[in-house]
């Protein structure tokens, strides 16, 4: 069985709409795990219910002139072509939309039949809405960038009632260089859309437009190593994606960050703490060698020959130049958020706090907003208050700040249940 198709052969849709309408009530009610539903949907109504009410409309973030210069200079402006091609007949046939949104789930595209454009319209499926599941709930391309991956959201397995008539398929499109999602590509429309057809050629549709980008933006000139929101470094070299172990992902963080070189017991320190075995280190530096090959790892002491390009050490040149939002664009997530390596858990925390508090500073209700809305950023009660008191009348953003004050201060007591 495909967890992201919202049907399975033999499913009858009148009653599948029926079933999930039920758990959705059920939810709603305070059962936390309702039963026969698909588990990307379950999570995501418990990710949506933390941030909305189920009769929430999306907000319109964007309009007019700002819209147009923000989706002009968007990467995805270049791929329209692509999706128009593939998609746009499916669009115009009177029963389906195309969508495009941001990495932000913010719409920048919604194209179709005026008929269904003004159907759209009543719900906020218009250019420069939110529909990241904190402003809109679970959806096809909201949920597809929550969890990186193509999927159908089907009728009532959408969290906010006024979605609920709708059916929809959507992937994620990534910067073929860098792995950075960009955003989603989205179809919507009736519930015969909920079938593998459709979630193919969204998928298909999305992997063209890296496709395309690869060729118009190839990967870095010089070596670059990903390490922000994932587990495991990619590192690229020599025309190659190289994914790297856990260890590996390590070490090759720290010695990006330590030019000048580090013996192997500074090394064994960062990666083990006190318990530091020579062998092991020693072991890990041969395999790394291997990926990187000679003319790029020395040793005695430990360093790089060749400065490598990391995608944190953009977001502090960024953050260096006072350019938050740019910072916060290039921001993917924490460096790798798995590990627990001392050194690792020093450069995560330092970065974090940097972009925190250039966050802080900056007092932009949508820098804030944008970070809130992440999945690293949504227990940040910090920038909640802070958000809160630069809008003041956004009772999310207040019953956010209640819930998570008083979680913190459940924990410190440890006497709540």
């Amino acid at each position: 069985m495909n967890p992201w198709l919202a049907l399975t052969p033999g499913d009858d849709p009148a009653e599948r709409i029926r079933q999930i309408g039920r758990a959705h009530e059920r939810f709603l009610a305070g059962e936390p795990h309702p039963d026969r539903m698909r588990t990307v949907v379950a999570d995501s109504w418990a990710r949506s219910a933390a941030f909305i009410g189920a009769d929430h409309t999306a907000p319109i973030d964007l309009a007019d002139d700002d819209l147009e210069a923000y989706r002009s200079a968007h990467p995805l402006a270049r791929v329209m072509p692509i999706f128009r091609d593939l998609l746009g007949g499916l669009a115009e046939d009177g029963d389906h939309m195309m969508a495009v949104c941001d990495e932000h789930g913010r719409l920048l595209w919604v194209e179709g039949h005026p008929a269904t454009l003004r159907g759209a319209a009543s719900m906020n499926f218009v250019p420069g809405a939110r529909w990241d599941e904190a402003h809109a709930g679970t959806n096809a391309p909201g949920t597809a960038l929550a969890v990186d991956h193509a999927l159908q959201i089907f009728a009532t397995e959408h969290f906010s009632h006024p979605v609920q008539r709708w059916t929809c398929a959507a992937a994620p499109v990534h910067d073929p260089g860098t792995g950075r999602l960009l955003g989603a590509i989205d179809v919507t429309g009736g519930d015969h859309l909920a079938n593998p057809h459709s979630l193919a050629l969204v998928r298909a549709t999305a992997l063209a437009a890296e496709a395309y980008l690869r060729t118009v933006e190839p990967v870095a000139r010089g070596p670059h190593v990903a390490a922000l929101g994932r587990d495991e470094a990619r590192l690229a070299v020599d025309g190659r994606q190289v994914r790297l172990g856990r260890r590996h992902s390590e070490l090759l963080a720290l010695l990006t960050v330590h030019p000048e070189g580090r013996t192997g017991d500074q090394l064994g320190v960062e990666l083990y703490g006190d318990d530091v075995n020579p062998v092991t280190i020693r072991a890990e530096l041969s395999r790394l060698r291997r990926f990187l090959g000679p003319e790029l790892l020395d040793s005695r002491p430990y360093r790089l020959r060749t400065a490598l390009e990391t995608d944190f050490g953009t977001v502090l040149r960024l953050l260096d130049g006072g350019r938050v939002t740019e910072a916060l664009a290039a921001y993917a997530g924490p460096l790798l958020p798995a590990s627990d390596a001392p050194g690792i858990v020093r450069l995560r925390r330092s970065l974090d706090h940097r972009l925190r508090t250039a966050l802080l500073i900056s007092g932009d209700r949508r820098l804030l907003q944008t970070w809130l809305n992440s999945p690293w950023g949504g227990d940040d009660l910090d920038l909640w208050e802070a958000y809160a008191t630069l809008a003041p009348a956004d009772s999310v953003a207040a019953r956010r700040v209640a819930t998570l004050t008083h979680e913190y201060a459940c924990n410190v007591a440890a006497t709540c249940t």
